[in-house]
């Protein structure tokens, strides 16, 4: 027999500044039906997350409100907690960063890479705010674009046209924050040297090593680069006062950015737990660790758990995770959340119109295949598949026998021998696909393992059909038949229980009371009930959802289209998983008269330059088949070396008004490919095929 395995997952830690809606239960659902399935297993599994409770935008809505930021994350904490409790999510620990463990390991990882010179200082130019006396992060300052002149956008990237530049690129900027104008002053910063040929060697051998899902794999040796290349950039991990977090030891004014200490908040909540359970730490972050790790995340910062976060264990002296799990982002009726639709639903709000929490669970199970492509919650289809399956199939199969076995045979199964050969001649793949179910859960592929429980419940429907127990009720002389076949109905029952248990945890419990067994295991699989084994009276285990109460969800959660800045705030922090497809769906729909007036044309890279003084901007010649090159600047200097770009073909905006720059006359744009953020050095030009032409139009 295998000896139990000691696994520690973790989920990705929700930002103690928002509410937790049903895009980020996507991610705690998949997490727990995992764990909840390998301690069915017997396996000795231990599940932490935390709070992620440090940054700017946690300081200024404390002050905004009047009260401290440990007073916020404090009150945030028990509403996420509320929340998670709500949908049977079940960590063995839900902590804080903003404790004294997670300060521990953030210190002591600083020092050990201080310590093998993975720290560098230098001097760096921001933006400050001299009314607020504070340097601004990217995303608290705004301006006009760049590259297409749009009013209003963030400091790192651009809505409408999604171009990635910094700060001190956007025109007229002004501060989020304050609204003043903002200056731009020197500060020392303390960077993780993420270039350092160390980590680069270290990634290329950890991302190749079935760490990470196929598609994952792929996007990091995009991000790596080829051999011989070095496109990791070093990562900032300072801040300057005032600031809500750790101060950097040995530094007066400086402090931990945000992102170095919340994946250290793993390593904090399970030393919390350790002491508080006797647990050896060490046992699981050791370097020599023989436990497994596993982190589930979204898709939206795999850069950061993927290459930041094993590079700092790595050289930090601590193990590294098992394997990363990516999942896709969330959307409704195939749209992105929103709140003027009523699609923005909140945790909360789902409970408090009375929605079962299960049917959620189900149906996010239904969808998710253990791969990083997005779900998409179908409300008609939603309402359908729960009543179908959980309603029409799993629950009206104890619903059909037990009634007979209470009212007819005193609560009792048939007596005797055991079922065995019989049941599984009668009902085959019963108890055998509990193997079969097992690999699926596993591999995270729990559509797969819905689709084959529900299959099974379909034979074990249509054995209640043929066999027709209400029929036989009504002849004397079919008593035992009508005993067996309701002793056969509430074993497949009971089965079925089994493997739904991971993912409906508190309908299992019920259903353990009614059949008055002890909590399952997956090992009960492997047998059926004594004969003769008492029942408790059956009461309805789960209701329909009736399309009304989706209405009044909707309704619920619809607001106005005229919010307030700050409510325009707390939106788009909340859906700060929502990538750029997300974002285009809203205006995907155009007429091929509107796409017909954008000009595309393959373009000719003839020269390219670094441009002084930008730190994004690289000078492209554009050949387009016209009399003369084209002059264009491209934020795209984090992913590409201008020495490399020259002779490749690409793909331009032709007919983009002209816009002039402080470095020049920009005389169009060309098409890349990024993430949501632009900052994660995911960037890609656009290639055309071989064969392409300068001049071209793209149609």
């Amino acid at each position: 027999m295998t000896p139990p395995r000691k696994i520690l997952v973790t989920s990705a830690l929700p930002y103690a500044n928002g509410a937790i809606h049903l895009g980020h239960l996507v991610e705690y659902i998949q997490t727990d039906i995992w764990v909840r399935f390998q301690k069915m297993r017997g396996h000795e599994c231990h599940y932490v997350c935390a709070d992620d409770t440090h940054g700017t935008p946690i300081m200024l809505r404390a002050e905004k409100e009047g009260i401290t930021p440990e007073a916020l994350i404090a009150r945030v904490h028990t509403e996420h907690s509320r929340d998670f409790a709500g949908f049977h999510v079940a960590f063995d620990n839900y902590h804080s960063t903003h404790s004294d463990e997670t300060r521990h390991y953030s210190e002591d990882i600083y020092a050990r890479l201080q310590a093998v010179d993975l720290i560098e200082a230098r001097a760096i130019e921001q933006y400050y705010d001299p009314l607020k006396q504070m340097f601004l992060p990217d995303r608290f300052i705004k301006g006009e674009c760049p590259m297409c002149g749009a009013k209003d956008q963030y400091g790192d990237s651009c809505e409408v046209c999604g171009a990635a530049y910094a700060p001190t690129d956007l025109k007229n900027p002004y501060s989020a924050v304050s609204g003043a104008k903002p200056e731009l002053r020197k500060s020392e910063h303390y960077f993780f040297k993420l270039s350092d040929p160390r980590c680069q060697s270290f990634l290329r051998r950890w991302t190749r090593d079935d760490r990470l899902q196929l598609e994952a794999a792929n996007k990091m040796q995009e991000w790596l680069g080829a051999e011989g290349e070095n496109k990791l950039t070093d990562w900032d991990i300072s801040r300057d006062a005032p600031y809500f977090g750790f101060q950097i030891p040995g530094t007066k004014d400086k402090y931990f950015y945000v992102w170095l200490d919340a994946p250290i908040g793993y390593m904090g909540s399970f030393q919390n737990l350790c002491a508080r359970q006797g647990l050896d730490f060490d046992a699981f972050w050791n370097k020599d660790s023989q436990a497994e790790l596993y982190h589930f995340i979204g898709k939206d910062i795999l850069y950061f758990h993927a290459l930041f976060w094993p590079a700092m264990l790595e050289h930090a002296g601590y193990r590294t995770p098992t394997s990363i799990f990516a999942h896709g982002f969330l959307t409704v009726d195939g749209q992105k959340m929103s709140k003027s639709r009523g699609t923005f639903i909140t945790a909360e709000s789902y409970l408090q119109q009375g929605l079962n929490p299960e049917w959620l669970r189900y149906y996010f199970a239904a969808k998710l295949n253990g791969s990083m492509e997005d779900l998409d919650l179908n409300l008609d289809d939603f309402v359908q598949r729960v009543n179908s399956d959980l309603i029409g199939k799993y629950v009206n199969i104890a619903s059909r026998a037990a009634g007979f076995i209470a009212k007819r045979f005193n609560g009792k199964l048939m007596p005797g021998r055991q079922l065995g050969e019989r049941f599984d001649a009668e009902l085959p793949g019963l108890r055998e696909s509990a193997a079969e179910i097992a690999g699926h859960f596993e591999a995270r592929d729990y559509g797969r393992a819905v689709r084959r429980i529900m299959a099974l419940a379909d034979q074990v429907n249509q054995y209640t059909d043929t066999h027709q127990p209400w029929v036989l009720a009504k002849d004397p002389d079919k008593t035992e038949q009508l005993h067996y076949v309701c002793t056969m109905l509430i074993n497949a029952f009971r089965l079925l229980t089994i493997y739904l248990k991971p993912l409906l945890p508190k309908l299992a419990h019920r259903a353990e009371e009614f059949l008055n067994i002890a909590p399952l295991r997956w090992v009960d699989a492997g047998h059926l009930l004594d004969p003769g084994h008492p029942i408790n009276v059956y009461e309805h285990l789960m209701s329909r959802i009736e399309a009304q109460q989706i209405e009044a969800l909707l309704a619920a959660n619809r607001e106005s289209l005229a919010l307030t800045p700050e409510q325009q705030s707390q939106q788009r922090h909340a859906e700060h998983q929502q990538n750029s497809e997300d974002r285009m769906q809203e205006t995907a729909h155009i007429s091929i008269d509107d796409f017909a007036k954008v000009d595309l044309r393959v373009a000719k890279i003839v020269d390219a330059a670094h441009v002084e003084g930008a730190d994004k901007l690289i000078r492209l010649s554009l050949d387009i088949g016209e009399e003369k090159p084209r002059q264009v600047f491209a934020g795209i200097k984090s992913a590409y070396d201008p020495a490399t770009l020259i002779g490749r073909l690409t793909v331009m905006v032709a007919n983009l008004a002209p816009r002039k720059m402080k470095f020049g006359l920009s005389e169009g744009m060309v098409l890349a490919a990024s993430d949501e953020s632009g900052k994660t050095g995911g960037l890609y030009l656009l290639s055309p095929d071989s064969g392409a032409m300068p001049g071209m139009k793209v149609k």
